[in-house]
C-alpha cells in the first residue's frame, strides 16, 4: 500500500525559504524516481523537481537555482528545501513516485495525499 505525508509547508514572505518533506510508506521507495508536484489556485497540478533513486535531481525551469530536492533512502523521505521563494510559488506541494511520459514527468500512482500548502507573501 501506497502511502505519503507531506509536511513542512507554511506562510512565508518573498525571499523567505521553506523545506518541504515527504515520509513515503511502502516497498518502493528505494527502487523509484521520487518528485514535487505542485497545484496552485485555479491551475492544474504541475511536476516541480524529481531526483532518481541514485540521487541525480530535475527541476522545472521556474525553480532551477531556487529549489533543491533531495532524498534519504534509509528513511523512505524526499525532501525539498525552496529558497527566494517568490509569490508564483504559492501552492498545495505534493510528492509521488515518478515516470517519464510523452509531456514529461508525470506521477507514478494516481493516489494523492493532502499535500502541503506553501502560501508566499508579496
Amino acid at each position: 500500500q501506497v502511502q505519503f505525508v507531506e509536511s513542512g509547508g507554511g506562510l512565508v514572505q518573498a525571499g523567505g525559504s521553506l523545506r518541504l518533506s515527504c515520509a513515503a510508506s511502502g516497498s518502493f521507495f528505494t527502487a523509484y524516481a521520487m518528485g514535487w508536484f505542485r497545484q496552485a489556485p485555479g491551475k492544474q497540478r504541475e511536476w516541480v523537481a524529481s531526483i532518481t533513486s541514485g540521487g541525480m535531481p530535475t527541476y522545472v525551469d521556474s525553480v532551477k537555482g531556487r529549489f533543491t530536492i533531495s532524498r534519504d533512502n534509509a528513511k523512505n523521505t524526499v525532501f525539498l528545501q525552496m529558497n527566494s521563494l517568490i509569490p508564483e510559488d504559492t501552492a498545495v506541494y505534493y510528492c509521488n513516485a515518478v515516470r517519464a511520459s510523452p509531456g514529461g514527468p508525470s506521477h507514478y500512482w494516481d493516489y494523492w495525499n493532502k499535500g502541503t500548502l506553501v502560501t508566499v507573501s508579496s
